[in-house]
């Protein structure tokens, strides 16, 4: 069996969950981590027990044997300049979402992965939702007839909004209908977004980075479906590390509704009060098994790399997200709607409304 040795560059929630996948799977011959917080490493250490540890990612890239890296940092201002060291120098790179900040970064990585044959994926694990690939299934397979409607309500308590939000200044559809955006264009390939109008609503999250509670968007799709997505994360901290999800898909010859709003498993308990195990997007391990997308998603990149097959995520699906929640942004700064794909002038005003963003001033 062919294996190979494999890295996590960033090993706090996600890449954690990434670092304990790859180090119970045969198909690693050997693990290498690399976190810039020592106490966390140390923790990572023991219970993966890699073959090496560092501070610095440069060892990552520099080690000539790992053929595999996972980039999982954060904030998410490290994710283009590690990937971009990291394909100039031979890795295969699965990065978590976004791509990158900016559309010219992810055309970047996307010419440096072509460029030197390389692997290259973006982490949405929403697609290896065991819901989400039945709803593939039967649309792919006929039983909803021609898709006339996509609509996604995705809520996220506060607690794990201000865990995400609060580390950098960005919105909830590019942090969290981006999952949404990227598993529904997956459904509705090969139909593709031509207008985006989005509006939001101030409230809890403001204070805490600048954004949106809640940013409704709907998307035109070049066949004529139609995409209604709302995402927020202003659900009451009564609910921790909670995410509820709604889906409904109208067809010509059906409908299909899912459920996952992960409020099947509820434990309450005299110190923690109530709480979803399993509720958050990425998952968890439960013994042997792991309960969401995150670990599958994982390995499929593994397995990609090693039997050079396609990726489930490609960097271009990815760009067709950002650039479409890069609309949906702008959107809702305008209150108009946007065209699809983006021209140079709308791309400009994009970098106004960002530079806005960053520099702390109400850009709403």
């Amino acid at each position: 069996m062919k294996t190979v040795e494999a890295a996590v560059i960033g090993v706090g929630w996600v890449g954690g969950t990434r670092a304990e996948t790859l180090s119970r799977t045969a198909l690693v011959d050997k693990l290498h981590l690399c976190d810039i917080r020592p106490d966390r490493l140390a923790e990572m250490k023991a219970l993966c027990k890699p073959a090496t540890t560092t501070a610095d990612y440069q060892d990552i890239i520099n080690n000539p044997n790992i053929s595999v890296v996972y980039i999982s940092t954060t904030p998410e201002t490290n994710h283009y300049p590690i990937a971009k060291d990291c394909l100039k120098n031979g890795k295969n790179v699965m990065l978590e979402k976004p791509i990158a900040l900016e559309l010219w970064e992810a055309d970047e990585l996307i010419h440096l992965a072509k460029q030197n044959n390389l692997k290259f994926t973006i982490g949405y694990s929403q697609r290896f939702n065991t819901k989400i690939a039945y709803a593939k299934k039967k649309i792919t397979d006929g039983t909803l007839g021609g898709v006339v409607s996509v609509l996604v309500s995705r809520n996220l308590s506060r607690s794990l909004g201000k865990k995400i939000a609060g580390r950098v200044r960005l919105s909830p559809v590019v942090m969290e209908s981006t999952h949404d955006l990227d598993f529904v264009f997956w459904l509705l390939e090969p139909a593709k977004p031509v207008r985006v109008y989005s509006q939001g609503a101030y409230g809890y999250m403001k204070p805490v980075n600048g954004s949106h509670d809640v940013m409704f968007t709907t998307v035109t799709m070049d066949n004529g479906v139609v995409v209604m997505i709302g995402g927020g994360w202003n659900f009451p901290v009564s609910y921790p590390n909670y995410c509820s999800t709604w889906i409904e898909i109208t067809g010509t010859e059906g409908a299909l509704v899912l459920d996952d709003t992960q409020r099947d498993n509820w434990l309450n308990t005299m110190k923690e009060g109530q709480v979803f195990p399993m509720s958050t997007m990425p998952g968890e391990q439960v013994g042997e098994v792991f309960a969401g997308g995150m670990g599958p998603e994982t390995i499929h990149f593994l397995e990609a790399c090693i039997r050079n097959t396609a990726v489930m995520v490609t960097p271009e699906s990815a760009r067709r997200v950002m650039e479409t929640y890069s609309a949906a942004d702008l959107s809702a700064y305008r209150n108009e709607p946007v065209d699809l794909p983006l021209t140079n002038q709308t791309i400009s005003q994009i970098a106004e409304f960002k530079e806005k963003n960053r520099s702390g001033a109400n850009p709403g």
